[in-house]
């Protein structure tokens, strides 16, 4: 817009980068004043002003019987290897911490998704075979997409685990509901032709993958969103929220946020909702594979999220 304005880089660099990354409130205050007049942040509320409200809701859903058994087993231990780990250790570990972090998330959501064999201990006292094993999150979904149908209304599912969507999926066959899914492994083309397909036609559910549909796609022939699992900042899900809440749009789009009660979950939730360095650095982490950022961490912010 204004070459030249800022000088060279090494000058820029020398005159700005360098002391406001030390904290230099003066050096800040004046590249703000530079570049001010050439910035214009304009926020989607305010340039679609008719576009319909979008209603967020959080379902809080209670862990019983095996799943509830399992979670706590797996944060108790997690928690006494954490704090008895010595620091030297501790620092060298930080990746293996996240990765069970990772498994507490998958059994809040599921126990299959890290026990082949949950949902035997709570198998039916008849000897028949479940359709799936004991989930509070599944019961739940089910009744609100359910409920959606009834009404005629179409519902877009997220989850940051494709396995997970397809243990949705295996309740939705289970019920007779139909449904459409994308995932990273999905064809550009036929994401188009899916995306093209739901809303035109009267398939109730469509279930992507967080990262392969938070950007690009227009399914306004939703009005339900249900992310159901929360990632650590609200950044990514809103942007996935926002393939329903877009131009184009012409009903009020309702979001859900499925949580289990007392778990890592509700830890991540006000993360999210007070926007601390502590949930940007765990974003950072979870999409780098080196674990450069986990070195910010200490035992004290990964045992906040476990509860003590």
């Amino acid at each position: 817009l204004m070459p030249g304005m800022l000088g060279s880089y090494r000058h820029f660099r020398e005159r700005f980068e360098q002391p406001v990354l030390s904290g230099d409130e003066h050096a800040q205050a004046k590249l703000q004043a530079f570049v001010g007049p050439f910035i214009l942040r304009r926020l989607k509320s305010d340039v679609l002003k008719d576009l319909p409200d979008k209603i967020e809701n959080v379902i809080t859903v209670q862990l019983e019987g095996e799943q509830r058994r399992l979670y706590a087993a797996l944060e108790q231990r997690l928690r006494a290897s954490i704090n008895k780990t010595r620091d030297v250790d501790f620092r060298n570990d930080r990746i293996q911490v996240l990765a069970q972090l990772t498994r507490l998330r998958q059994v809040c959501c599921d126990p299959r998704l890290v026990y082949e064999n949950a949902g035997q201990l709570d198998a039916p006292s008849d000897g028949k075979r479940r359709t799936a094993s004991p989930s509070a999150k599944l019961d739940a979904i089910q009744e609100l997409v359910e409920s959606c149908r009834d009404a005629g209304r179409k519902v877009l599912i997220f989850s940051q685990f494709t396995s997970y969507l397809d243990l949705i999926a295996e309740r939705l066959r289970s019920i007779g509901m139909a449904y459409d899914t994308i995932t990273g492994a999905t064809p550009k083309k036929r994401r188009l032709e899916l995306v093209d397909s739901f809303n035109a036609d009267d398939t109730p559910v469509f279930l992507i993958s967080l990262k392969a549909g938070n950007t690009g796609l227009n399914l306004t022939g939703a009005c339900v969103v249900i992310h159901a699992d929360p990632w650590w900042n609200a950044a990514a899900q809103n942007q996935a929220t926002d393939r329903a809440h877009r131009i184009g749009q012409t009903q009020d789009v309702n979001v859900y946020q499925i949580v289990a009660k007392d778990t890592i979950e509700e830890r991540i939730l006000n993360l999210q909702q007070s926007k601390t360095d502590l949930a940007n650095r765990f974003v950072d982490e979870a999409s780098s594979s080196t674990g450069g950022s986990m070195a910010a961490l200490t035992r004290e912010d990964l045992l906040a999220l476990l509860g003590g």
